[in-house]
């Protein structure tokens, strides 16, 4: 129960942000989101009808076709996104009568895509979905071998084009692409968080285990080594992982460059690390 009004804060707050990027910022500067909500802002400028209204009436037979293909469960909860963002929408622009909080169409475009990134990340995090392109994408990816970032793409792109036709303007569409760019950005922050610490991988054909022994004295961290071999299977290779806080990593880099400059040493982001996240 507690897990479950946990989601559905997610949800609402979510929707929040949504409901507050769209109206403060995208739909008075007739810069459009991705997905179904774009198309809303499309058709709100073309029969004057309330975007929550059309937000609504586009999703309705998406939901309908998730059902089959999602389960009731994520159904439930996007039917509650859904409504509550258009509510929220229509209540900010129709009643409240919340006008445009920047019209200079930068401000617009980063603010509007940075709120609407976070209601969507939100609505995620509390296992909805915030419109008919995320349920598109998952009905095409469940039964092809596309994966959900192409089917996204693929549907924010048609959005974005429909922008330049219908509101005859190329720079409008532009604007459009980059708020749907940062508004994924957001969703990623949202989903996973800020990169914590790094995964760093070292390869050499040298023995490894006295710098392994190093690595864990002098940088305080644990890692795993492995013996393997070249692609050609002509060679031994040792290789070292580990994952070393943000603020250690030069250290190690400059411990690796002390004890053998042959080695090669790859770095990545540790978006999200469960369990123990740097062993001392």
């Amino acid at each position: 129960m507690k897990k479950e009004v946990l989601n559905y804060s997610f949800i609402i707050v979510g929707c929040v942000f949504m409901a507050f990027g769209v109206v403060g910022f995208l739909s008075p500067n007739k810069i459009a989101m991705g997905g179904t909500g774009g198309l809303a802002i499309i058709f709100n400028y073309l029969f004057t009808i309330p975007i929550g209204v059309l937000f609504a009436l586009i999703n309705i037979p998406l939901l309908i076709i998730s059902i089959r293909f999602l389960g009731k469960y994520f159904a439930l909860k996007s039917t509650v996104a859904i409504i509550t963002v258009s509510l929220f929408i229509d209540i900010t622009s129709e009643y409240i009568g919340l006008s445009a909080l920047s019209n200079e169409p930068l401000l617009a475009t980063l603010y509007g895509g940075v709120t609407v990134g976070l209601g969507i990340g939100f609505i995620f995090k509390g296992g909805g979905s915030a419109g008919g392109g995320t349920i598109i994408a998952r009905i095409i990816t469940s039964k092809t071998s596309l994966k959900t970032g192409t089917v996204i793409l693929i549907l924010d792109a048609i959005v974005v084009v429909c922008t330049a036709i219908v509101f005859n303007n190329i720079e409008l569409a532009l604007w459009s692409m980059i708020s749907i760019f940062i508004t994924t950005k957001m969703i990623d922050l949202v989903l996973a968080g800020r990169p914590n610490g790094r995964i760093v991988h070292i390869s050499s054909s040298n023995n490894l285990e006295n710098m392994g022994l190093l690595i864990n004295e002098r940088i305080g961290v644990n890692g795993t080594l492995v013996l393997g071999n070249n692609l050609s299977l002509s060679k031994e290779k040792y290789l070292i992982f580990v994952t070393v806080p943000m603020n250690r990593l030069n250290a190690l880099k400059q411990l690796i460059n002390d004890e053998d400059k042959t080695a090669k040493m790859i770095v990545m982001d540790a978006t999200e690390m469960l369990g123990t996240k740097f062993l001392e």
